[in-house]
């Protein structure tokens, strides 16, 4: 893939002391906190997975699953976008405040945003001339996988730096990146609906998981949650081809 499509400068993050060494390990009683910033995580580590094999499998004249990537990858950049407006717009400026000694990483983080946001336009456009014209389709899975790599720095630079010192900055008890947070801030937003943005959170999570996520949520969206999945699972299977 010529590099002019991708430019990237390699990350130079703020060092950050870490006040004890545990914060590197997750105790998986408390694995739910922050559940709407980690799902969002995980969802756009595993659609950019697995999105290279389906751009690689289009063939000629298969307009209808082009068509259908092309929605998936849409979908996929307006989460992005509002899980960094989100970031950026609340929760930095309340990390700011109350635990100043995050400043210079939560300016690099914000920073870092706006070049993956602008490397992300750069992949639509070529995402775009690949599900219209599949003889394009292997550079650009190329591409998605750059970009996917790139987007894994950023992600891991969050996990490790910054959430476990978030841990102490909030009460167990604050919706602040929860996941009823996240559905909120998506409708006051106009973003992804709650049936789309659910589904999509939660592909692939096991359903004891899954069952204390929704427990979180209110009545109508755990009672509307198993004709969400089912309608999910029939519209995006049929994207990854028969490896998955």
């Amino acid at each position: 893939m010529p590099s002019h499509l991708l430019p990237v400068k390699s990350p130079h993050v703020p060092a950050q002391a870490t006040p004890r060494q545990e914060q590197d390990t997750e105790d998986p009683d408390t694995s739910v906190r922050f559940a709407g910033l980690r799902l969002v995580h995980a969802a756009l580590r595993r659609d950019l997975a697995r999105l290279p094999d389906a751009l690689r499998l289009l063939q000629p004249g298969d307009d209808e699953r082009g068509e259908a990537l092309q929605r998936h990858w849409d979908f996929l950049i307006a989460m992005l976008t509002c899980h960094h407006e989100q970031q950026d717009t609340r929760l930095w400026p309340i990390l700011r405040r109350f635990a100043p000694e995050l400043r210079l990483l939560l300016n690099w983080l914000e920073d870092d945003h706006h070049n993956l946001d602008h490397s992300f336009t750069r992949v639509t456009t070529l995402v775009r001339i690949a599900t219209r014209d599949a003889s394009s389709a292997w550079p650009v899975a190329y591409a998605v996988e750059d970009l996917a790599a790139r987007l894994e720095t950023h992600l891991r630079i969050e996990e490790r730096q910054l959430l476990p010192r978030m841990g102490h900055v909030f009460a167990e008890t604050s919706r602040v990146g929860t996941l009823p947070e996240l559905l909120d801030l998506l409708r006051a937003a106009d973003g992804p609906g709650t049936a789309d943005a659910l589904t999509w959170l939660l592909d692939g999570v096991d359903d004891f998981t899954v069952q204390r996520l929704l427990a979180d949520c209110d009545d109508s969206v755990a009672r509307h949650w198993p004709h969400w999945r089912d309608t999910y699972d029939r519209c995006t299977k049929p994207l990854w081809g028969p490896a998955t």
